[in-house]
């Protein structure tokens, strides 16, 4: 299965990399594909509770390959990491099958407490260079998550995300009304209470104005009559 595993990795560098020009070049000078072959026989060791070896053969890649991933961290087959420098996958982190993570990458945890603490991103996700995703949620499948972007909150499936922090900008490829637009219901219960506070004040100084003028209408009010001229 490991070596199934580290198959698909070659065949996706050499599927979504423009500049991969064989399996074998892959397979020898490509340090994303070397941090994958070196966590996968980490984290055969890790589930076997073999906790010493596995963290030593995760340091030993972080050492030659500057890519940090936590034996703990699961992760599926067809992964790209593409030039990877930098880029840190925690301990309770899960990835899905078809991803590809660029530079600077981090799938980080929040707070001290065990158990899960990293995110779960979904298939076919795209996390572009420099990007945080920090907590123990789900990003779905299919999501694009910009360049430094940085993501605290689930995503659903289909979405593109963008900002400090991330907020959806696309779904299913269509553009969502900016931000701006949006409110909430609150804040539109209380607009339509003060129109109609508004009106009503409108109507009361109309009638005042009607009355003060002696019925006549306020633009006629003050205006001499044909007798008087």
């Amino acid at each position: 299965m490991i070596f199934k595993d580290i198959w698909l990795d070659v065949k996706a560098v050499q599927e979504r990399d423009p500049a991969a020009r064989s399996a074998l070049e892959v397979l020898i000078l490509y340090q994303g594909v070397h941090a994958l072959i070196w966590h996968r026989f980490a984290h055969w060791f890790y589930k076997h509770h073999m906790f010493f070896i596995a963290r030593l053969i995760s340091q030993f890649a972080r050492f030659f390959t500057l890519i940090e991933i936590h034996p703990g961290a699961e992760l599926g087959h067809g992964i790209l990491i593409d030039h990877g420098a930098g880029v840190v996958i925690g301990e309770t982190a899960v990835v899905g099958d078809n991803c590809t993570i660029y530079q600077g990458v981090t799938l980080g945890g929040v707070g001290l407490n065990k158990g899960k603490r990293h995110p779960t991103l979904g298939n076919n996700v795209t996390v572009g260079a420099g990007a945080k995703i920090l907590g123990a949620f789900e990003v779905g499948d299919n999501c694009n998550i910009a360049a430094n972007a940085v993501l605290l909150k689930p995503l659903e499936s289909n979405v593109t995300a963008v900002g400090i922090p991330a907020k959806p900008v696309k779904k299913d490829g269509v553009r969502l009304p900016k931000q701006q637009k949006y409110a909430s219901v609150e804040m539109l219960g209380d607009t339509t209470e003060k129109i109609a506070e508004l009106e009503e004040k409108v109507t009361r100084l109309e009638a005042l104005v009607e009355k003060l003028s002696g019925g006549t209408a306020p633009s006629e009010a003050g205006r001499p009559s044909e007798e008087e001229q």
